[in-house]
């Protein structure tokens, strides 16, 4: 979408109340946190004894179309029952929990739980094969893993007794005869303590670990603390104009750092009630959802808003969306058609906004209070300062940061050190932690510029990760899962991109010698690639090339397998040694 039609739908849609953003911006303090503090006390046990207690805070929606109220009452006994449980298994504080499961109750009563015991939660996507899982959970040193029967058997039961800080596996769907060391859940919290209280923990103690893909090596696992709460609530409160009399569904997987930030803690640090929906994306059943459960505020994500465009306008037509006041979209950047097309046919503009698993909340958005520039990434929270950065001096242990100040301006989209939910550490790896710091800046990774209204524009990833339907997704890892085939000498991975999931992966892969290309073998690296990664990660493209470029070093070049892929230049291909195309 050009520039012309960008300024006149911003000039149509002139928000009145533009100068509270200014003041707020201006004068907004992050609140000083320097006691106890407690991620799950503030999403749950806060709202015992007000008059959120029986409201109700999570409705869950079944596949076979049951639904199920908790209220915040029955939070704080069922997350109890589960801290109980953490402790009749001899779990102390700081000890990991993981969870490996779809949007069931139990998962975000652990979830809530982890947190409530002091221990420290951690979600895995349930459709990672079976090596993304493990490697994340040795990484992580995992002591306790939440699944389901289903998944324990296709995922996990092979392997998991040679991880040697694992103790148990509790079965969300356990029942009868079960393996040594696995529990039936829903038993034990049957005689667990409903009453336990919340386990004080300081704003500086782990709370959760989230991972997210390297290019070049294993996952990072990216570690916040409970003061993180405090930007959690408040970026809901600016970002997303959630309030507690909002009915709130954010369609975010808990597998992923969205799904539990905003898809468990800040709806309920806010009181608000949430939707909770277990089936899959399917585009008549989320029209029902957002009409019988009478939807306020939806967050959502690019690859699905295509969907439901794709699906054309004709089937909204059918469904009462007037309860809607607040949409947003996030995971990758939300193309401006995307957004013209929610107020022709929702009704209402989709508001993006920017942040990443290392800022643990939303740092940059389009807020109700300021007009929309379809395609921008919004301006900056309050307690958020941004800025457009230029590395200088990379190859130098004093490398520098200039900051660019005038607009359009593109280079790598920078923030002030210090807000409250700064990750404050990748798990074992403090090297490549310091590595993302110079200057008291946090250097995102992503490029961007600023324009002269100070809104702030993506660009692109500055590395090789590849960001399919929301989801980053490290190339390595591909490349890594392919290379065990015994017929694979080479592999390298891009991302290309898709009109449904914004990139997708593709393999370019070397086979050995006297090994015959065929269609077969590609199904059958495909078939390989899914076994191992899921189908999330796996390529959806392989081709066969007899040679990759590849640098003097030998390090495959990724970029020039995109330039050519795409038919973009080049660049400096001075360091490339002679390669097939």
């Amino acid at each position: 979408m050009n520039k012309k039609i960008i300024n006149k739908y911003t000039s149509d849609n002139q928000a009145s109340n533009l100068p509270d953003y200014q003041q707020c911006y201006q004068h907004f303090k992050w609140p000083s946190v320097t006691t106890q503090l407690n991620i799950a006390y503030q999403a749950i046990d806060s709202h015992l004894n007000t008059s959120n207690e029986n409201k109700i805070a999570l409705r869950w929606l079944g596949k076979q179309n049951q639904c199920v109220d908790f209220t915040y009452r029955d939070l704080a006994e069922q997350t109890s029952r589960f801290a109980s449980v953490l402790n009749t298994l001899g779990l102390e504080s700081g000890s990991r929990i993981f969870s490996l499961a779809g949007r069931l109750p139990l998962l975000y009563i652990a979830a809530l739980g982890t947190l409530k015991a002091g221990c420290v939660f951690t979600p895995l996507f349930s459709a990672f094969g079976p090596e993304p899982i493990r490697s994340r959970m040795e990484i992580g040193e995992a002591n306790v893993l939440v699944t389901t029967m289903s998944l324990y058997r296709k995922k996990v039961a092979k392997w998991w007794q040679e991880l040697p800080h694992l103790k148990a596996i509790l079965l969300i769907d356990g029942a009868g005869v079960l393996d040594d060391g696995c529990y039936a859940l829903s038993k034990l919290m049957e005689n667990a303590n409903a009453g336990l209280p919340c386990v004080k923990t300081s704003p500086d103690d782990m709370a959760l670990l989230h991972f997210t893909s390297g290019t070049t090596g294993k996952p990072k696992g990216v570690v916040h603390v409970h003061q993180a709460v405090v930007a959690h609530k408040s970026s809901a409160y600016y970002a997303l104009d959630l309030h507690a009399t909002d009915i709130y569904w954010c369609t975010a997987d808990p597998g992923w750092v969205t799904g539990t930030t905003y898809g468990i803690i800040a709806p309920l640090c806010l009181g608000a009630t949430m939707i909770v929906d277990e089936a899959e994306f399917e585009v008549e059943r989320w029209y029902q959802i957002l009409d019988q459960q009478q939807v306020n505020v939806w967050y959502s994500a690019p690859t699905a808003i295509r969907m439901l465009m794709k699906a054309g306008n004709e089937i909204r037509t059918k469904y009462d969306l007037s309860h809607l006041r607040f949409i947003a979209s996030v995971g990758e950047p939300l193309n401006p058609e995307a957004v013209v097309w929610s107020e022709r046919v929702l009704g209402l503009p989709f508001h993006d906004n920017w942040w990443q698993t290392e800022t643990g909340a939303i740092m940059i958005a389009n807020y109700a209070s300021m007009p929309i520039k379809p395609g921008a990434m919004g301006l900056p929270l309050p307690g958020i300062e941004a800025g457009i950065v230029k590395r200088t001096n990379k190859e130098s242990e004093q490398a520098t940061l200039e900051v660019l100040s005038e607009a359009n301006q593109i280079g790598e989209l920078a923030l002030k050190q210090g807000w409250p939910s700064m990750f404050r550490g990748y798990l074992h790896q403090n090297e490549k932690y310091q590595h993302c710091f110079t200057q008291g800046w946090y250097l995102s990774g992503d490029l961007a510029y600023r324009d002269e209204q100070g809104y702030y524009w993506f660009v692109g990833r500055a590395d090789d990760l590849i960001k399919s339907s929301g989801h980053l997704i490290g190339p390595f890892e591909v490349e890594s899962a392919l290379m065990e085939h015994e017929d694979v000498i080479e592999v390298g991975v891009i991302g290309i991109p898709d009109d449904i999931a914004g990139e997708v992966v593709k393999a370019y892969v070397t086979l050995k010698s006297g090994v015959i290309p065929s269609e077969q073998l590609q199904k059958q690296l495909k078939g390989f690639a899914r076994k191992k990664l899921g189908a999330a990660v796996a390529p959806k493209e392989i081709v066969f090339r007899q040679n990759l470029p590849k640098t003097r070093s030998g390090k495959i070049m990724r970029r020039l397998l995109k330039a050519r892929e795409l038919g973009l230049p080049q660049g400096d291909i001075s360091t490339l040694e002679s390669d097939e195309q």
